[in-house]
């Protein structure tokens, strides 16, 4: 391009010279270069890109002052610095120099570094200045541009909020182009709606009212850009028919134009919308483009980080809720079953339900035909007092009634409509959920709920699991119950009722089975009369516990009874009863028997005693000295098959002496640690009973010894005694005199 000359006569001077160096130099730069003459600065010459960064044409520009080709400079200090480079003649320079360019609506800001450098004639004086300038716009702006976006990525890696992420992206842009005016709208997880997300500048009043706005055709710049799927340019909101329903909010609001860009996932899913706003109709410019180009997927990462934050922190809960879930219903369980009476087991459950499922809860079972209320649980002890007041009937309840005709649970927002403390309690809604065994429901669990929520599906659910798991419980309670009765019963059956009065003899005895009761136990003591004057006893240890021991038991007392008074001889009698064991059919079981048996007989000196020991543990006899001694008698086990050895032993138990029998629950107890009690304990136990004991005497020391040893440990196998103490006849007695 040729530039138009000094106008300098003659060979040309140094200054001269230096200015036609410079348009050469400058004629095809992007540097910006203007020449300016006179303190009026009028542009005498400039290049291409001072006419294109100022957006005027050279033509109407030329030989005008710069404060009319340029009236925007006024006020931005550019024509008092080139008024003082013209003043003093000194160079000047301007580094990232801010200037806005252009008219109204199509001002744009740009940067600069300029050079001011005064123009001299050939005398030296000063006859205008020369501007040489790069704009360095572009670059400023890819800084504060690469700044915010690496603070935005920052926040984004340590997580920040999503709020406070958007909120800082949305005041980047508006800094780095002022006249702009941020909004993200985020799309619901249907992507039928949209959400405030941030928008720093926006009224209050048009945030709320665009809040939740749908997605579709025609709904505005967003609305349309989030249905499309693609960009919405709106350049006038005044006559664009997209804004046919917000005109008069966006008029409100100030806002004349409006570009939306839907911000997408990766996988295509809509997150949202980017928009950017004007106060005056404009149109987007290429710099435009690249702020939403990347700040939409900035604000993409963003949403897409923060569902993935969102979907981690609700797996969390779902576990979080599933842990507290099962801790809950093991807890439960664990207590239920604690209780072996299913009538507590139910009033238990009540307890567990408050506050856990619900602040109110009753359980209710039908017990002959009739509803028994059997337990409450409220938040205080009122509450709880109210609810027992209440003594539903089964006709009158009509939810109870339902539940329990139907076996199947029902829920409701509205307090039950029968007759109850229901207003004082506070209750909005209530939730009966049967209790069932083996299809048959025999009562039901009411949980009250006090908030007008209700409740939800998760609180059914939990419920009918904590009430199928009672119902269990109680049906287990009550089967232990009927065995533990029946056991009792059986066990009652195979043992004396009462002990029988025996001449010139006090008895004693005792029996505790191992465990809870509900096998019955192997042990077995027994007295009976043969005739006028001799009595027989005996006690045994069936190896062996439940029914097939209760079998074997009924057998050796019921042979012992029947053939004892046929054979007399305390042999042939433990003889029968080996036999009777031997000839049992398998089904009968196969279990061996250990036994003491006797026979006793009243004397004025004492009690005469025949004594048979088959495998039992020995015999033990307190003197009058108070010393303990073993009776050590041969005998093998009964029921194994062959004629079992046997050797009698006869003895004379005097007035104050005692015959101790046992079985081997009582050696054999051991404590936490494994230690076991052991026959020198027992000698030991024997004979620390007072002075002149009597035989119920002699009993008592041995079972506080075994149980200050045990430190109230269960045992592991039954517990039998009997003991004999011999005592003088009382007057009238029968007894036979010995030399």
């Amino acid at each position: 391009m040729s530039l138009p000359g000094d106008g300098a006569l003659g060979s040309p001077e140094p200054s001269v010279a230096t200015d036609s160096d410079l348009r050469a130099l400058f004629g095809q730069s992007p540097a910006v270069f203007a020449s300016l003459s006179g303190p009026d600065h009028v542009l005498e010459a400039a290049n291409p890109a001072f006419f294109d960064a100022v957006a005027r044409s050279d033509a109407s520009s030329l030989g005008v002052p710069l404060r009319q080709v340029l009236p925007e400079l006024a006020g931005q200090g550019f024509l008092a610095l080139l008024d003082e480079v013209h003043r003093t003649g000194t160079p000047a320079t301007g580094r990232d120099a801010r200037v806005v360019l252009g008219p109204g609506a199509d001002a744009r800001e740009a940067f600069f570094d300029f050079t001011y450098e005064p123009r001299r004639d050939a005398s030296g004086a000063v006859t205008g200045v020369r501007l040489i300038g790069v704009e360095t716009t572009q670059v400023k702006h890819a800084q504060r541009l690469t700044a915010e976006h690496r603070v935005l990525l920052e926040q984004i890696a340590r997580q920040a909020p999503l709020e406070q992420i958007l909120d800082g992206m949305a005041r980047a842009i508006e800094e780095l182009a002022p006249d702009v005016l941020v909004s993200v709208l985020l799309a619901d997880p249907d992507g039928r709606h949209l959400r405030h997300g941030a928008a720093p500048s926006l009224p209050d009043f048009y945030n709320d009212a665009i809040d939740g706005i749908a997605t579709g055709e025609g709904v505005g710049s967003c609305g349309t850009a989030a249905h499309r799927r693609r960009p919405v340019i709106v350049t006038d909101i005044t006559t664009d028919p997209f804004w046919d329903d917000f005109r008069e909010l966006a008029g409100r609001a100030g806002l004349a134009a409006c570009w939306s860009t839907p911000i997408l996932g990766r996988d295509g899913q809509l997150l949202g919308t980017f928009a950017m706003y004007h106060r005056t109709p404009r149109s987007p410019q290429d710099t435009d483009f690249a702020l939403t180009r990347l700040f939409a997927g900035t604000a993409a990462l963003a949403i897409e980080r923060h569902h993935v934050e969102l979907a981690r922190q609700a797996a969390e809960a779902k576990e979080r809720a599933a842990r507290q879930d099962l801790a809950f219903l093991l807890s439960a369980s664990t207590a239920l079953s604690a209780d072996l009476d299913h009538v507590q087991a139910l009033q238990r459950l009540a307890q567990l339900c408050v506050p856990g499922l619900a602040p109110l809860c009753t359980v209710d079972i039908i017990e002959d035909g009739r509803l028994r209320r059997v337990g409450s649980a409220g938040a205080n002890a009122r509450d709880t007092a109210l609810l027992d007041a209440h003594r539903p009937t089964r006709r009158s309840d009509g939810a109870l009634a339902r539940v329990l005709a139907s076996g199947l649970t029902e829920v409701a927002r509205q307090p039950p409509l029968t007759p109850g403390p229901w207003h004082d309690l506070g209750v909005t809604g209530y939730l009966c959920v049967p209790l069932t065994e083996r299809g048959r429901t025999f009562g039901v669990l009411t949980l009250l709920s006090t908030v007008e929520a209700g409740f939800d599906g998760h609180t059914v659910s939990l419920a009918e699991e904590v009430a199928r798991r009672a119902a269990s419980a109680a049906r287990n309670a009550r089967q232990y119950h009927q065995r533990v009765t029946l056991a009792r019963d059986l066990q009652a059956g195979l043992l004396l009722p009462g002990l029988p009065a025996v001449p010139g003899a006090e008895l004693a005895t005792f029996y505790h089975p191992a465990g809870e009761g509900l096998d019955i136990g192997g042990d077995f003591y027994d007295v009976f009369p043969l005739d006028d004057r001799t009595w027989a006893f005996m006690l045994g240890d069936v190896c062996g516990r439940g029914a097939t021991a209760a079998t074997t038991t009924a057998l050796v007392r019921h042979t012992a009874r029947a053939v004892a008074p046929l054979l007399g001889d305390p042999v042939a009698i433990v003889r029968a009863v080996d036999r009777a064991l031997s000839n049992r059919p398998d089904a009968h079981g196969t279990d061996f028997v250990t036994m003491v048996y006797g026979h006793l007989t009243p004397r004025d000196d004492g009690l005469e005693i025949d004594l048979l020991r088959a495998g039992h543990n020995l015999p033990l006899v307190l003197d009058a000295a108070h010393r303990t001694h073993e009776l050590d008698i041969p005998g093998k086990l009964l029921g194994l098959g062959g004629e079992p050895r046997l050797e009698p032993r006869q003895l004379l138990l005097r007035p104050g002496e005692s015959l101790v029998l046992l079985t081997d629950g009582f050696v054999e107890t051991r404590t936490a640690s494994g230690e076991q009690f052991g026959d020198d304990r027992l000698l030991d136990a024997v004979g620390s009973a007072p002075a002149r004991p009597g035989a119920q005497d002699v009993l008592d020391a041995v079972t506080a010894a075994v149980r200050g040893f045990a430190r109230d440990e269960s045992g592991t196998d039954d517990q039998a005694a009997l003991v004999i103490t011999a005592k003088p006849p009382a007057a009238g007695e029968p007894g036979t005199a010995h030399p």
